[in-house]
């Protein structure tokens, strides 16, 4: 018995010891690419269901010089898109719509041939072939975006990129469709749904929606680096920064954990459905092991699926990289761009020794680039 608890014990200790190290690596990593009087970052890691780093760096405005941290609210990108198709799924679930449901089931006057041939299962795998909104919105009379914007915009045109259900193109377009057919739905705004559905149920209490003209508690503001210059790049310097369904969620890497959680334990929606979300529902890059699921990309070449997905608007970069099977999750939120965040979580899971070489690491991942019109200036309605 003394000789299997000193084992225990030298294994308890040795793992410890290699986790403090771990811990200062990540840290000496994370200081040096994110200078204190800098835009930065905030960033959370939880191993086998224990969070063994938080930390904020950097400073989440430029003007006030507060620092980032765990709490702090940044713009989150396309990770929105998660809680959108987790919000068409909790639907699903309650027999709300099905995911084969045409788009002009909920939209009677889109153009009929291709409302009536793109599913919700195509929007939510972007594999819908749908317009980007982005060359069809009339910006000389817009000052900010919105999801019903992005639905006049796509309504009226009778192409398609492919014919849906054929080919992969990652579009913000798709996800802005969903926002309003959870609108319809529910009978309640996207973000009151997210709110009543999601934030509140999980005690996130300071996370929300983004609307123009609403306060943000312990808000971070996005910035751009132009001739080694920061240029705040925000809600008031572009004009589709404010679509709501495709990227509008601030939160913070805090209460992001506690929505990881939620979809580990499976208590707002039933593990079978998160398990669909988190799987291999449309290839991406077939070589590279690469598929889309409902809000996430998949990636699996060894024994484990990895889940991740990145986030860009305006001066915000995000990334959520996470093994379910190992409860582990990496979470990176940055008021900066500029940084290679894939490369950054790369780092981190050698660091700890975690199966990441399956990452795939793709261009536009998820993208604006698609359109430049994403970055164009807000402009003042005279």
């Amino acid at each position: 018995m003394k000789k299997i608890f000193l084992s225990c014990f030298l294994l308890a200790l040795s793992q410890y010891l290699f986790c403090q190290a771990a811990v200062v690596k990540i840290d000496s990593l994370l200081k040096s690419t994110y200078p204190g009087d800098e835009p930065g970052a905030s960033v959370i890691i939880q191993a086998h269901g224990k969070i063994i780093f938080q930390k904020g760096y950097g400073v989440s405005s430029l003007q006030t010089k507060e620092s980032n941290t765990v709490t702090s609210n940044f713009n989150i990108g396309s990770l929105t898109k998660q809680f959108t198709a987790f919000s068409i799924l909790q639907l699903a679930e309650r027999n709300k719509l099905s995911l084969q449901d045409k788009l002009i089931k909920f939209f009677p006057d889109f153009n009929k041939k291709v409302g009536s041939e793109i599913t919700i299962r195509e929007l939510l795998t972007h594999s819908s072939g749908i317009m980007d909104h982005y060359g069809f919105v009339d910006t000389n009379t817009l000052k900010h975006a919105t999801d019903k914007d992005v639905l006049a915009a796509v309504k009226n045109i009778d192409s398609t990129y492919f014919r849906p259900g054929t080919q992969y193109r990652y579009s913000n377009t798709a996800y802005c469709l969903l926002g309003m057919i959870i609108e319809k739905l529910s009978g309640i705004s996207y973000a009151d749904y997210i709110n009543k559905n999601i934030f509140q149920p999980l005690f996130m209490h300071h996370s929300q929606v983004f609307q123009m003209g609403k306060p943000i508690e312990n808000r971070v503001y996005g910035y751009d680096t132009a001739q080694n210059n920061f240029k705040k790049q925000d809600a008031d310097e572009s004009i589709f920064f404010s679509t709501e369904a495709d990227g509008g969620i601030y939160t913070s890497v805090s209460d992001y954990l506690k929505w990881f959680r939620s979809l580990q334990t499976g208590n707002l929606l039933s593990k079978q459905w998160i398990a669909k979300a988190r799987s291999a529902e449309f290839p991406v890059d077939k070589k590279n092991h690469l598929a889309y699921g409902f809000g996430w990309f998949v990636s699996k070449k060894d024994t484990d699926t990895l889940v991740y997905h990145t986030g860009s608007n305006g001066g915000f970069r995000a990334i959520s990289f996470s093994v379910p099977s190992k409860n582990y999750l990496v979470v990176i939120f940055s008021n900066r761009v500029g940084i290679d965040l894939e490369n950054m979580v790369q780092e981190i899971n050698k660091i700890l020794r975690v199966a990441g070489k399956s990452f795939t690491k793709i261009d536009a991942l998820e993208s604006f680039n698609n359109s430049s019109l994403i970055f164009a200036p807000c402009k003042e309605i005279i």
